[in-house]
């Protein structure tokens, strides 16, 4: 049974607007920018794009093709969006990718599934785990000849190493090989270029001074550089692994059959089949399958999932609705205005996605310093070999090994470190307080917000009411309010009752309750008719707060009123946010009173109520536009186009899967305190990231010149190379 309120002004229906208003003209700029998104049919798969590089040659690509508008790539999906004309076809767009060295196909679902991002990290880890073992038999038969070994011994320490070391390199090297591969066939240069070849130069030089009893190998600097440089990329992968698209979580809402009445008769259609104007049957309990209007019945609907109103809103003839939405009591019959991927909840789903694919624009400080990195250690390591053959008279022995030194020692394993290390490191951290970290990039841009924006039920609140005047009512009018509320499981009525009984009230006896769909409950007390619900129909007026009335017959309806329960910590979360600078504002699609008085109790002067959720996503696009870097922090299905929108985005545990996972970090637990602490680590994080760069810069300035002059041999430089890894780690760790 379902007991009726007033909100506000919900009471008299004076808020009547619902996400079917996307489209409407207050939002032509974002309505323009889902029906961009919706127009790109085109989508392949990228299952080898994995840097801020792949992005811009992917795009550059792709819009190189005639008929081609505009094409986005998604690195967290590995995916590129193509908005085309009808001529341009899919193997066109797939022979681009190919000549700029990138595999493409037609996307299939299953290769985006959260089982292969696991296949993938299982792939490395495995990889990981030989390269780690392989090291440490290596280096103790390393240790062997460093203590004197010579002769025949020496060498069949060499060869033995060599067993273990060249299969290891050649197995756990393929990432960086195939990427070297990749980026050399399209005549490009990426990161994993110098890696692959300063692998490739240790193990060939090692295997040629073996084979002539050489005094030197240096197995142990190859299988050390693997196992470094794939701990890098086994953490970066990490940070990006848990991300999966909001957009397909608000899909997976969408209803896929309908019942439509045709001549009198119900018919299921699904929705593709279903046209404007069609009468559809919504049954109690069941999701809106389409947009349109009542046309029949009455029922209280709840659509916090879209517009973030906390309590349901009744719905009779003439109320527009939304697909997504829940009907909770009485049967009713709608006139199809939009359905399929014209309705509101698919237009929601294509501002996700625009928004999610121009969030991976943003390039971490890691892959901007890589950009000019890889060509420098080329030139410096092929100058170098250019050099020693002229001043030898063409010693090749001499000349590669101080190449392959110069190759080794510039490695960017520290490089490759500087991120990932403080990233996981933070995470720990803020992990122990209650923050998951999702993305890799999420605590760089944490650390450049200078504006907070938060949604209001579900996140500042706990969507809980809790009375506020019971005590200020005659004992007997609470006793019957309980007996009436205790028929009900709306949320206003639990909360009643559950507030009368710890007060030490006994309901009063109430014969014949019965629910009157969308209006309230009502029974016989003392031979009176009892009424609680809506202030009309109970024959008053509605109060500017949340409220359900009680009418006994005895003078004007009694006023029950409700607040939203704060989250524990959201006081102080604020206070601190404001201390560091920050400026803080709440927008919510909930009602003004309710709004205004939560942002009274907050010390909150910027607020908006009653927005949509192509509003909230106006609103940061606008504050973004204006060059602001905003954090939004929301819960619900209408939170998720801002939370993608933002420069970073936080969300509850409690809050939506579609909300979780158009956010870069989750708030596991109920405090809201952790919020301020994650602004305050990220600023320590960005730091550390900083010094990382700059000890792997003072590494280089050192390391580089020694093995320039030949002062430094392979394997000196691959354990120097080691020392500022450990080093960039050791200084991520001072985070914890």
């Amino acid at each position: 049974m379902t007991l009726a309120f007033d909100q506000g002004e919900v009471g008299g229906g004076g808020i009547s607007a619902c996400p079917a208003c996307v489209a409407a003209p207050s939002a032509e700029r974002i309505a323009a920018a889902a029906a961009e998104q919706k127009d790109a049919r085109l989508i392949l798969s990228l299952p080898q794009a994995h840097c801020a590089a792949c992005i811009s040659t992917v795009e550059q690509a792709m819009s190189a093709v005639p008929g081609v508008r505009s094409a986005r790539v998604n690195l967290t999906l590995k995916r590129v969006s193509v908005d085309a004309g009808p001529e341009v076809t899919v193997p066109q767009l797939i022979a681009a990718a190919a000549d700029v060295g990138y595999e493409a196909h037609e996307l299939d679902p299953g290769l985006l599934s959260a089982t292969e991002t696991d296949r993938q990290g299982r792939d490395l880890l495995m990889r990981l785990g030989v390269a780690f073992f392989s090291m440490m038999n290596v280096m103790l038969l390393s240790v062997a000849v460093w203590s004197g070994a010579e002769g025949v011994t020496r060498d069949l320490f060499h060869w033995i190493s060599a067993a273990i070391a060249l299969p290891t390199v050649v197995f756990s090297g393929q990432p960086f090989f195939r990427s070297a591969w990749r980026s050399l066939r399209v005549g490009r240069l990426g990161m994993d270029v110098p890696i692959s070849l300063a692998l490739i130069l240790a193990s060939a030089i090692s295997l040629f001074e073996t084979w002539h009893s050489g005094l030197h190998a240096y197995f142990d600097a190859a299988v050390m550089l693997t196992f470094f440089l794939l701990l890098g990329r086994y953490l970066d992968h990490r940070t990006r692994a848990v991300a999966r698209s909001a957009a397909e979580e608000l899909a997976a809402l969408e209803v896929p059959r309908a019942v439509v009445l045709r001549d009198g008769a119900e018919v299921t259609l699904g929705i593709s089949d279903i046209v404007v104007g069609d009468l559809v049957r919504v049954r109690p309990g069941g999701r809106m399958p389409v947009d349109g209007i009542i046309t029949e019945g009455s029922s209280e609907i709840d659509r916090s999932l879209l517009t973030g109103e906390s309590l349901p809103v009744f719905g009779g003839p003439g109320l527009q609705v939304s697909a997504g939405e829940v009907n909770l009591t009485g049967p009713l019959t709608l006139r199809v205005t939009a359905a399929g991927r014209d309705s509101s909840l698919h237009r929601m789903a294509d501002l996700v996605a625009v928004a999610e694919s121009a969030r991976t624009k943003y390039t971490s400080l890691a892959e901007r310093a890589a950009a000019w990195y890889s060509p420098l250690v080329h030139l410096l390591s092929f100058s170098a070999f250019g050099f020693w053959m002229w001043q030898t008279g063409g010693d090749l022995r001499h000349a590669v090994n101080i190449s392959a030194a110069v190759l080794i020692i510039t490695c960017p394993c520290a490089l490759g470190l500087a991120v990932p290390a403080v990233v996981t490191s933070a995470s720990g951290r803020l992990f122990r307080k209650g923050l998951l970290i999702k993305d890799g990039t999420a605590l760089e841009r944490l650390a450049e917000v200078d504006t907070v924006v938060f949604d209001k039920t579900g996140t500042l609140t706990l969507g809980a009411p809790e009375p506020t005047n019971i005590s200020s009512h005659p004992r007997p009018a609470v006793e019957v309010a309980m007996a009436l509320a205790g028929a009900s499981s709306h949320p206003l009525a639990l909360a009643l009752a559950e507030a009368a009984r710890e007060a030490g009230i006994r309901p009063a006896r109430v014969d014949d309750i019965r629910e009157v769909p969308g209006y309230g409950i009502e029974g016989q007390w003392k031979g009176q008719r009892v009424r609680l619900g809506r202030a009309a129909w109970c024959g008053g007026a509605a109060l500017d707060v949340t409220a359900t009335y009680l009418c006994t017959g005895e003078g004007q309806p009694r006023a029950f009123t409700f607040a939203d329960r704060l989250r524990p910590g959201a006081e102080t979360a604020i206070a601190q946010l404001k201390a560091q600078g920050l400026s803080v504002r709440l927008i919510s699609g909930d009602a003004e009173g309710a709004v205004r008085d939560l942002a009274g109790r907050l010390g909150i002067t910027d607020w908006v109520a009653g927005a949509l959720p192509a509003e909230k996503s106006a609103l940061v696009s606008d504050l973004t536009a204006q060059g602001r870097r905003v954090l939004m922090v929301g819960d619900g299905l209408n939170d998720t186009a801002a939370l993608a929108a933002a420069h970073v985005s936080i969300s509850p545990a409690s809050a939506l899967d579609a909300a979780r996972v158009a956010s870069d970090i989750v708030l596991l637990g109920t405090d809201m305190a952790p919020i301020a602490d994650a602004v305050r680590i990220s600023r320590q994080s960005s730091r550390r990231i900083r010094e990382n760069f700059g000890i792997s810069a003072l590494y280089n300035v050192v390391a580089v010149p020694l093995a320039l002059v030949g002062m430094a041999t392979p394997l000196a430089a691959a354990l120097a190379m080691s020392l500022s890894s450990i080093t960039v780690s050791l200084n991520a760790l001072r985070l914890k």
